[in-house]
């Protein structure tokens, strides 16, 4: 799994991390080491991804908070939200929404289109395959990211563990009313931390990745809520164009 491209993912739509606090280590734990990769922790990550991979109908909110870093050093703090619609193995609606933005992303089964709604413009290309391969050849071949596209690949080979540099349990917390398990990874010059509820069903709650690679440490938040019994019927996957809006085509990434 790429955590480098979910950070600069979230990082792209101008999100923010407020301060974050202290914790008290889990008994038995201690300090993170260079290196050092806990099996526990990993072994969580393989839990969550399998109980992913269970659920067939749901829908996934997601309040995104990001930090842009001014020449001088300044941060800027920006956020966003993005609200999925999902029906396993190949239907999604993604709606992001900024301040400064906002666009939709539709696929049935047979036809991903991408819709900016301020200027009615819209674009599809066709595909037949699982959400997994379509958020991998969307961002692969034209440069598009769903939100929270991770959670589609949690659990199957494209989650790479074993890229992992450093893994450890940094304790429990709550998120909302869930009681979590909090984790704290390392990979390549990215830290990122995932909290995960506690139980047989494990789901994830929040996001935290901090980029090392830049001295002002910036960073990028995720908050993550779940309706796990939605009501929505199967015509929110279908886009029908409104009307005065224009296709354009969805040219692919230049590779050179």
């Amino acid at each position: 799994m790429t955590y480098k491209k979910l950070a600069a993912a979230l990082l792209a739509l101008s999100l923010t991390a407020p301060g974050l606090y202290a914790q008290t280590p889990a008994a038995g734990t201690t300090q993170s080491t260079a290196n050092a990769v806990d099996p526990a922790s990993i072994q969580a990550l393989k839990d969550m991804g399998a109980h992913l991979l269970t659920l067939t109908r749901f829908q996934v909110s997601t309040g995104l908070t990001g930090e842009r870093v001014l020449a001088d050093g300044q941060k800027l703090q920006h956020t966003a939200r993005a609200e999925l619609d999902v029906a396993r193995p190949n239907r999604l609606r993604a709606h992001i929404s900024s301040a400064r933005s906002e666009r939709e992303i539709f696929y049935d089964g047979k036809t991903a289109t991408l819709f900016t709604p301020a200027q009615k413009y819209y674009s599809t290309v066709e595909f037949t395959d699982s959400i997994g391969a379509l958020v991998i050849k969307l961002e692969d071949r034209y440069g598009v990211e769903i939100p929270l596209y991770d959670l589609f690949l949690w659990g199957t080979p494209a989650a790479q563990l074993d890229k992992i540099d450093s893994a450890m349990n940094a304790g429990q917390d709550f998120i909302g009313n869930d009681l979590c398990n909090h984790y704290a990874f390392r990979q390549g010059t990215f830290d990122w931390q995932l909290w995960i509820t506690t139980g047989d069903k494990p789901l994830p709650r929040k996001l935290v990745i901090t980029n090392r690679a830049d001295e002002a440490r910036p960073q990028s938040v995720s908050l993550i809520d779940w309706n796990l019994k939605p009501t929505f019927k199967d015509a929110v996957f279908k886009f029908t164009p409104p009307k005065g809006s224009t296709a354009v085509e969805l040219r692919p990434l230049d590779k050179k």
